[in-house]
């Protein structure tokens, strides 16, 4: 496990990657005078006979990192053309590719001239929590109004532990007819990493029966806090104590990190109950290529029978 802190997000850091994709990751790396100067890391994966490179389950972005460039504009865009050219050719073959970049890579042009394609998605992000009052003011008053009767419910704690978010998080999954995609072990995995460097928190909605409402899991770095998972009590959805974690989670947020990011979902209802928070909606690129002409045979094969379902 790497001990040093790499350029970039908490997602990108070698002991996230041990964590999250144990023997499967690796990174493209560009140096200059034995200094990094561009990195991009990816997951390793066989499946059915492809290689795929994508993305590990809880990880919500990717991407390549380049080192701040200076001189003239034309001249730092023409040098990350020319990195992030460099990082392409250092990808191993594959079949599939797919990540999600950081909100702050806007630039794909290299990616676009070696036919990868991209898809614009979303995330809510609160950009400066130095105002707290500001960022009150900023949420809807029905959000407000959700808060005030779940604090009036419940009380939030810190030190109830992953077993009890585990079985939060599970009944979201239930509600909907769903197997969580990662197991408990997964998420002790990472969380053991995460506690030990103090960059996580959990916080619980607790009512005066011992009855815990909601659950929500946040992770941070020296950028940002990031809104990595939920769950709450279908039985006891009412209370609003999913609104009063968040907004509890922000507050909290606003005194180790620069801003809150809800890794905000493209399902409908999710996204109305993160821009209720006065998020501000920010694009992201998905970015994916394949090589495999029998994954496209296959790929365009179910969505056909899709279309023939619909008809």
């Amino acid at each position: 496990m790497t001990d040093h802190t790499l350029p970039g997000s908490i997602f990108v850091q070698d002991w996230w990657l041990d964590a999250v994709a144990p023997g499967q990751w690796d990174a493209a790396t560009v140096t200059e005078s034995g200094r990094v100067i561009a990195r991009m890391p990816y997951i390793l994966r066989r499946h059915h006979g492809l290689t795929l490179l994508d993305m590990p389950l809880l990880t919500p972005h990717l991407g390549p990192w380049i080192a701040p460039l200076r001189g003239k504009y034309a001249s730092r865009l023409k040098r990350e053309h020319q990195l992030m050219e460099q990082l392409i050719r250092k990808l191993p073959g594959f079949d599939v590719f797919t990540q999600n970049f950081h909100h702050g890579v806007t630039n794909w042009f290299p990616f676009y001239w070696q036919d990868f394609q991209q898809t614009t998605r979303y995330t809510y992000i609160i950009e400066n929590l130095s105002d707290i009052d500001k960022i009150w003011d900023e949420f809807l008053p029905k959000r407000r109004a959700s808060i005030r009767k779940a604090s009036k419910l419940v009380t939030v704690r810190t030190d109830m532990g992953l077993d009890t978010f585990w079985r939060l998080n599970q009944m979201t999954f239930q509600r909907q007819r769903l197997q969580p995609p990662y197991s408990l072990d997964y998420l002790k995995r990472i969380d053991s990493v995460c506690a030990e460097r103090v960059q996580r928190r959990i916080f619980f909605a607790e009512d005066a029966r011992g009855r815990i409402h909601a659950a929500l899991y946040l992770v941070w770095d020296d950028q940002s806090a990031y809104y990595l998972m939920g769950g709450n009590d279908p039985e006891l959805q009412n209370s609003g104590a999913p609104s009063l974690l968040v907004w509890e989670a922000i507050q909290f947020a606003s005194t180790v990190t620069r801003s809150f990011d809800f890794e905000g979902s493209m399902i409908p209802g999710v996204e109305r109950f993160f821009r209720s928070f006065g998020a501000r909606q920010t694009p992201y690129f998905r970015i994916t290529k394949v090589n495999s002409l029998a994954f496209r045979m296959r790929r365009d094969l179910r969505s056909w029978r899709q279309m023939f379902r619909k008809s």
